[in-house]
Order: C-alpha cells, then structure tokens, then sequence
C-alpha cells in the first residue's frame, strides 16, 4: 500500500510547484521508511516548503495532553513552527500571510475525543477565509473503517474533544473526515484528499506493512487505539484511566477500588471480545500520581465483536453501582468547569442516566443515532 503522502510525492508534486507551502503534521507524518514529511518536502527540488503548523502534543509530539504550546522555530528546517494548540486553538490569518496551500499529514486514532480532526477543521475554516487551499495526505484508520459506533454530540455539550456530531468510533480515514466536515458542516474551503492505494477498509493498522508512530504519548499501541473510545470516557471520573503508566487507556484504578471485586462484576456482565484481570499500578503522574491504585486490566480477546463505547459504559455503571460514596464526576477548568464527561460523550443524558442507575435509554438512543449517521457517511467514503 502506499500513504497520501507517498501518493503525492510520486504523482501530484508538479502541480504544486512554485506554490508556497505550509505543511501541518507532527511525528506521525512519515512514510514506510519513517522519513519524515517535514523533511521530504523541504528537501524536494520542486516543493517549497514555508511553514510549519503542529497540532495538540506538538510538531514533534512530545507535549503531554492539555499542554498550551508556543510557536518556535524548528531546529532542523529553520521554519517557524505556528503552534495550533494554544489557549483559543484556533489559528489565525497571520499564519498564512505568505502561505498558497496547506497540507495535513496526521495520523488519526479513529475516536471523536482527539482533537487533531478538530485542529484540521479550523485550519481548513481559515484557508476558506483567507482563500487558500488545502490538502489532506490520506492515512489509514487505525480501528478499521468499518465499524462505526457511539452517540451524537448535542448542541451545547460541543467543545475542542466532540466538535462536529459524529459517533465517537466514526470509521473513517481523516482524509473522509476532511470531505465529511467539509460539506456537512458548512466548511467550504478548496479542499483536495490525495488518496492511499491499496488500503482496505477492514484493515487495522497493524495489517498494514506501516510502523507505528505515537501520535500523541499516551497513543501506545494498537489496543490502546481500539480501547481508546470507551476508556477515555474514564476521563470524567476520578478515576485513573491510566495516563502516568506504561499501559494507558488499558488500564483504570482508583485508591479506593478493591481490583478482584470490579474485575469480577465486570465479567459477570459478559462483554463480548474483552475480559478483565485485577491489576495494581502506580501512576506516575496525571491522576493519583504516586498512589497506589487497585483497579482492572482490559485485555482484548477478540477485536472483530468487542464494542468499545457500549464497554466503557458498562465500565461507568458499574463503577458507580460499586462505590457510590467515592466515584464523582469531575469537572473541567480547561472548558469552564463543566462536567468533563458529558463533553466526552457529547450530552448530560448519559451521567444523569448513571446518576439514576438507569442508562438504558441512552444506549438505545444511541443506536438509533448511530443508525442516522451512517447514512449520511456513505456518501463520503472514498476505499
């Protein structure tokens, strides 16, 4: 198979000579010998390469999450570096003062929460103001570009992790996501998708012939990525949903959890394509840093049935039914101290429905939600 970005450089370069270019991307933004995007296009003989844009993390990816990042210069190319990542994370006209198009090469984990998707959207807002154009280097989905799962975000729960009404598992590429936003959502910027070759819709990453690159620190591996939509939810409790080890986003844990007890609730729910193991650990930063913490592993036993949104909340409701004197919902002070949950899932329904004991409503509302939105991303599948 063969990247957008190797697409690209072997067809599409000729059209782009002369053009003043700014390329957004970070560590992901390599091809099948880990070269960098960066320097392919500021070594080409016909591209010209004139700024650099990083998203959350990043241009280098070695911010951790929620870090507000500077501009800078970047050391190997002497490019400015606009970061895209700062206290409003929108960008602004002046970054593409002597810019004709922007390029994206970013590696998507296939979950509404990361916010590289919305970091593109508001760069292909601007270009659209400002009159440029932009270009998607198309990248595989790492979950597959099949299964599609999880609610849509109402109106006022809409922020920097759910900005768009898609499913948390949105099975798409974000080249598809690009066209998607684009049309959908009232965008409208002179946009172009260079397409891969050889990539299937039923393939996970690691069934690609790609290597694996961190898009973010806590990104791991590939079980983190298919965990990913369900786990995060982790996020709007405090609970640890494992940042600070070396097993994020598969492990959660609290002081005040006893491990065998919630690993054997857990299985008694019958999960499919996933069981649960009692587990220690000791974040060693973020949540608990430096605590002790009980809680559970999730290992993944068959990826083609496990429905990671349906399991995270099985995960909520059954922490909550467990310790209702010491589970809490926290809120946010980076999205002006609201409930960090109901931004996660995209609605209050689910945390009042925890509240109650009753969340059956919102998982049926949820189908029903999904079952609209595949209609309407028929149309913008391009594999």
């Amino acid at each position: 198979m063969k990247i957008g970005l190797e697409v690209f450089l072997s067809k599409h370069t000729d059209a782009y000579k002369g053009e003043k270019i700014g390329l957004l991307t970070n560590s992901t933004g390599v091809n099948h010998q880990l070269v960098s995007a960066i320097d392919l296009f500021a070594e080409h003989k016909t591209l010209m390469l004139t700024a650099l844009y990083g998203p959350e993390h990043g241009i280098r990816g070695d911010a951790q999450e929620g870090k507000w990042i500077s501009s800078s210069i970047d050391p190997y190319t002497n490019l400015l570096v606009y970061s895209l990542y700062h206290e409003n994370k929108n960008p602004d006209k002046a970054m593409l003062k002597d810019i004709d198009v922007v390029f994206c090469d970013l590696q998507d984990i296939g979950s509404r929460y990361y916010t590289f998707i919305y970091t593109m959207a508001n760069m292909m807002q601007l270009c659209k103001e400002e009159g440029k154009r932009f270009v998607v280097l198309d990248r595989p989905n790492p979950i597959n570009g099949l299964d599609v799962e999880g609610n849509l975000i109402q109106a006022h729960c809409t922020s920097f992790v759910g900005q768009y009404p898609i499913p948390v598992r949105h099975g798409l590429t974000i080249g598809e996501l690009a066209l998607l936003f684009n049309e959908e959502f009232g965008i409208h910027c002179e946009l172009e998708v260079i397409e891969m070759e050889g990539w299937s819709r039923y393939q996970y990453f690691d069934e690609t012939n790609l290597h694996w690159v961190s898009p973010t620190p806590n990104a791991t591996n590939i079980n983190m990525c298919l965990l990913y939509p369900g786990t995060c939810l982790i996020e709007g409790l405090n609970v640890s949903e494992g940042r600070g080890t070396t097993k994020p986003f598969e492990v959660i844990g609290a002081p005040f959890i006893n491990g065998r007890e919630l690993a054997e609730k857990l299985m008694e729910l019958e999960l499919p394509g996933v069981r649960f193991r009692p587990t220690t650990f000791q974040p060693m930063y973020q949540k608990f840093v430096g605590e002790v913490c009980e809680g559970v592993q999730i290992h993944i036993t068959d990826r083609e049935v496990m429905k990671p949104v349906r399991m995270g909340i099985m995960l909520l409701q059954t922490l909550v039914e467990l310790y209702p004197e010491k589970v809490e919902f926290i809120r946010s002070q980076d999205f002006n101290n609201r409930f960090f949950l109901d931004l996660l899932i995209g609605t209050d329904l689910l945390r009042h429905g925890l509240q109650n004991q009753r969340i059956d409503d919102f998982l049926a509302s949820m189908e029903k939600e999904c079952q609209r939105f595949m209609a309407i991303r028929n149309q913008y599948l391009l594999y």
